[in-house]
């Protein structure tokens, strides 16, 4: 069972002991792939201070790749009431994946290139998620994770997302 729709979106993240915060309100595309579980695909503006400093490749006559433009990344989340994944593709240089499942230790990862011609680097953290609430039927209309962000022994601060989809 694949369903779709297209609606306004509140994506938030705050962090309770440092000074992080953003929000997203635009449209996104809301995915049904069964009865809990549900995909969400927005467009998410580029990190402040990040440029581009070489162009991309795109393909044998080096033609520059403006994937989603230059301002814009492609954020995929996968939702349901135990587990959230969240993947942010795009802009080239900074890619990043989590995993988050309540009461569990998740991995955060994050993939960094400055040079096409050179592999990506990437840097692996864990998350600990506190708390993961999702809400509505028979779509979900809030989502709630809270969750510790963590090196091998140093926690690197306390976040709360919420996603909030108006119907």
């Amino acid at each position: 069972m694949l369903t779709h729709h297209r609606l306004p979106v509140c994506l938030s993240v705050v962090s309770t002991d440092l000074p992080i915060w953003f929000t997203i309100k635009t449209a996104a595309t809301l995915y049904q792939k069964d009865q809990q579980r549900f995909h969400l695909l927005l467009r998410e503006p580029a990190v402040h201070g990040w440029e581009e400093t070489q162009p991309r490749i795109n393909d044998a006559n080096n033609n520059p790749n403006p994937v989603m433009g230059d301002t814009n990344r492609l954020l995929w989340l996968e939702i349901s009431p135990s587990r959230m994944i969240m993947t942010m593709q795009g802009n080239g240089n900074l890619s990043y994946r989590h995993l988050w499942e309540r009461g569990v230790y998740g991995i955060s990862r994050y993939w960094l290139q400055a040079d096409p011609i050179k592999k990506h680097q990437s840097l692996q953290l864990r998350n600990y998620t506190r708390l993961l609430t999702l809400e509505g039927s028979p779509l979900p209309q809030y989502l709630e994770l809270d969750y510790e962000l963590w090196t091998e022994k140093i926690q690197l601060g306390h976040y709360v997302l919420t996603l909030q989809i108006q119907h």
